[in-house]
């Protein structure tokens, strides 16, 4: 199974989304593959924001040798789920296909945690550390959850 996190840049949600799920599944000891990409080009190559590598290192999570890279149409055949962290980055990627079988791979992140009543995975760039915490630990329940569902099915 292959498992792909896009948020907007690729340097902030979604590299902490693939750095915790990664481990995860080490810890697991699953084949699972996971990568992450961001909507828009402004960063690719990039390592994450300075501000959420820190997060992670405090956390005990690894990120800062990802680059961030483009969310591409080919993601839609080289992954078999896409979780996107809010409604502009799902409607980006959708924009990509018009294909039922591809959109049917994408879904926003969150939504794994229906009881947590929170749809997007919020963007901490322009704010403080503690948005960063905050945005790490809605990633360490939902990448839980995705861990759950995948071993599960």
């Amino acid at each position: 199974m292959k498992i792909l996190m896009v948020c907007l840049g690729n340097i902030c949600r979604s590299p902490m989304a693939e750095g915790l799920l990664r481990k995860k599944i080490q810890e697991q000891g699953l084949l699972v593959s996971v990568d992450s990409a961001g909507t828009s080009a402004h960063h690719i190559g990039q390592a994450p924001d300075a501000r959420m590598i820190e997060t992670a290192k405090r956390n005990g999570t690894v990120i800062e040798d990802l680059r961030a890279r483009q969310f591409t149409a080919k993601d839609f055949l080289d992954f078999d789920r896409i979780f996107v962290m809010d409604e502009h980055n799902l409607k980006d990627v959708l924009q990509l296909t018009d294909q039922e079988a591809y959109k049917n791979k994408v879904r926003l992140l969150l939504s794994i945690l229906p009881s947590h009543g929170i749809s997007a995975v919020p963007d901490p760039y322009y704010g403080n550390a503690s948005g960063f915490q905050n945005v790490y630990d809605l990633l360490d329940m939902a990448t839980d959850a995705v861990l759950k569902e995948i071993t599960n099915d």
